[in-house]
């Protein structure tokens, strides 16, 4: 069978389907993000007609560009590195940001929230992995980033985000994703300022593994979008 955006997607949720079995999950436990960097407002639109409804954008830009182009009532996500000076553009547009990393990011967004009279919805992304390259918080740092929130009344904190190590073998990563699903339970029991409600993580080399080991949300762009 040819491929096509369509037929990426069904193949995708059966692997998230079985995935999720594999771990004793429900499959309706995990949301499919369409991840739309580099990809054409087009596909976008034919990826809404395959039944995604959320999608994540890394470009501040590309999001307010496409859900301009797209027009359709779908759920965007933000889930790029975000610059303090590009928030504006992203709190109350954005329904959830996956990648606030930085007590002075998190303050700039309640700070617009207020403005705009909302709270905003966020994602506390924790470089589990201890890359360089990657944004993200110490997990030795989490508590105390997580107690520095607590004067923040319109940022509600949703959950945690981690990026894994791109590797050919994603089982060499399962502990990235075990070690967030365990920190967000330690935070979830410690914390009453903080609900692990989603955890966002897997994205298309390693998606099963992070759905088997707790993913509420994988971001998945290639495997969709990719059809030659």
């Amino acid at each position: 069978m040819e491929k096509s955006i369509k037929s990426n997607v069904d193949a995708v949720r059966g692997r998230i389907g079985a995935a999720a079995l594999r771990a004793g999950r429900e499959p309706g436990e995990v949301t499919l993000l369409a991840a739309t960097k580099n990809r054409s407002a087009e596909q976008v639109l034919e990826a809404v007609d395959a039944g995604v409804t959320v999608f994540g954008e890394n470009r501040v830009q590309e999001l307010l560009g496409k859900m301009e182009l797209v027009g359709r009532e779908v759920d965007w996500h933000f889930i790029g590195h975000l610059q303090r000076n590009k928030v504006k553009s992203v709190v109350g547009v954005a329904s959830l940001i996956h990648s606030v990393d930085t007590i002075r990011l998190a303050q700039e967004i309640d700070r617009r929230a207020e403005q705009e009279g909302k709270a905003q919805a966020v994602l506390l992304q924790v470089n589990v992995a201890g890359e360089e390259s990657k944004f993200g918080i110490d997990p030795a740092d989490l508590a105390g980033f997580i107690d520095e929130l607590k004067g923040l009344r319109h940022v509600e904190v949703r959950g945690l985000s981690t990026i894994a190590p791109f590797v050919d073998d994603p089982e060499v990563v399962r502990r990235v994703f075990s070690d967030l699903r365990e920190l967000g339970r330690d935070m979830d029991h410690a914390k009453e300022n903080f609900t692990r409600s989603e955890l966002s993580m897997g994205m298309t080399g390693d998606f099963e593994v992070a759905v088997e080991e707790g993913s509420t949300m994988v971001r998945v762009g290639t495997a969709i979008f990719d059809i030659d």
